[in-house]
């Protein structure tokens, strides 16, 4: 359990309740909201999160590489980045091959942090999928994993 509580509203007006797009969009909500409190409970935000993941599952980084593997814009990425060499949980280093870009890394310390991080993200997901067993599990992500993919390749206007 992740120890949060978030309100979700119990009756859902019929006509949008019917639609796939409207559960999606407020089970979205809410499973944002229940991220977002347990990050800021210790102290991260989603964009940290994110780039620890990055770069301990793809190694270093340029900061325009996190920002294509993460899908955090650019702009975002360079504060993010300069949150995370403060607080000692990555390094930048000029790239040596090219000294005009920077090179980020996980430290030690990111990857304990990461660890911790991922705990209370298994917890929200523990606590948000509660109500399905295993295989409902299973299946309702597989079945996202695929609407994404579809939308990813296929753009819709």
């Amino acid at each position: 359990m992740s120890g949060v509580e978030v309100p979700v509203e119990q009756e859902l007006p019929s006509r949008p309740a019917g639609y796939a797009s409207w559960l999606l969009t407020q089970t979205a909500a809410h499973a944002s909201r229940m991220i977002s409190a347990a990050f800021a409970a210790s102290g991260a935000r989603g964009y940290h999160y994110r780039v620890l993941a990055a770069l301990d599952e793809l190694g270093p980084l340029s900061q325009a590489g996190l920002s294509r593997s993460t899908g955090i814009h650019v702009s975002d990425i360079v504060a993010t980045v300069n949150e995370l060499v403060s607080a000692h949980l990555v390094d930048r280093a000029p790239d040596l091959s090219d000294r005009r870009r920077n090179v980020i890394s996980l430290t030690g310390s990111g990857r304990r942090r990461l660890d911790r991080l991922d705990k209370r993200v298994r917890a929200v997901q523990e606590d948000l999928l509660a109500p399905l067993s295993e295989p409902e599990r299973r299946q309702l992500h597989g079945l996202l994993s695929r609407l994404l993919s579809y939308h990813g390749t296929h753009q819709t206007n």
